[in-house]
């Protein structure tokens, strides 16, 4: 396990520049799955990697649409709580990071893709950012990238033991509980992109956002393919689970068919 950590430790990214919009713009990394995983053309080896060295275009998606959210009024990020669960490169969590949350914690399957990548371009678009916070700045101005950072890794139904998670004890038997003087654990905002491609995996994952976020006032962005051929999967089948449950509601906010991959949607949910 030592020689897999220091061989997982050695491996380096190369940087590239992602043009989402005119005016946005970020940095990622670039990792084979070979030099991470032992594997090679892979997006997926179920129990062991789960794709997070690819950048899936979900991300793309939600971080646009989070963005059109922000300059319409139907959002704010600064001083909030972010979670993003199946990170990979953490692009839409870094995003919040530069909007000024006060908290973005990123979650991923594999420690490896937290180490190899997340991490890295964490430090690379923060790094960009007060350098040209610098680069402007007057002796009355400093950074305002401030936000509290940590990454974790886990499997779904384990993982908001180590999160921020609301329990119905804390919150949810009573608003009165939630008070200025004693703010309920959990998170403003959660963000998925490309999370619901298993069938299998679906209920745990909605279970884990029901633990983890914060009541009534919490929303949670989804960006995914209608449909995952070969593993079930999809926006579908993810809203059905919903649904079926009663207790969020539901908004499609974008729908895209540009011809690169099955059509694609950006869903944003919130507790009724």
């Amino acid at each position: 396990m030592a020689g897999d950590a220091k061989k997982v430790e050695s491996v380096e990214s190369s940087l590239e520049l992602i043009h989402l919009k005119e005016g946005l713009t970020l940095l990622k990394g670039r990792v084979s799955t070979s030099d991470v995983f032992g594997v090679s053309n892979s997006d997926l080896v179920p129990g062991k990697y789960e794709g997070g060295l690819k950048l899936w275009e979900g991300s793309l998606d939600l971080i646009k649409t989070l963005h059109s959210e922000i300059q319409n009024g139907q959002l704010t990020v600064s001083g909030k709580r972010v979670l993003e669960l199946g990170c990979g490169h953490g692009l839409p969590g870094i995003f919040t990071c530069l909007q000024g949350a006060s908290i973005t914690h990123f979650q991923d399957f594999n420690v490896e893709v937290l180490r190899c990548l997340t991490i890295p371009n964490v430090r690379a678009n923060l790094a960009r950012e007060v350098h040209h916070e610098q680069s402007l700045a007057t002796k009355e101005t400093k950074s305002n990238v401030s936000t509290k950072i940590r990454f974790f890794a886990g499997d779904w139904s384990e993982i908001h033991q180590l999160l921020l998670h609301v329990t119905d004890v804390e919150c949810r038997s009573a608003v009165d509980s939630c008070t200025q003087h004693e703010p309920c654990d959990g998170y403003d905002i959660i963000l998925m992109a490309e999370t619901v491609y298993s069938l299998s995996s679906l209920e745990n994952l909605y279970r884990l956002i029901k633990k983890c976020l914060l009541w009534p006032h919490g929303v949670v962005y989804l960006a995914a393919k209608k449909h995952y051929f070969g593993v079930g999967g999809g926006t579908k089948q993810f809203k059905y689970l919903v649904e079926e449950d009663g207790t969020m509601d539901a908004s499609l906010l974008a729908e895209v068919a540009d011809g690169s991959s099955n059509v694609r949607e950006v869903w944003k949910f919130s507790f009724k």
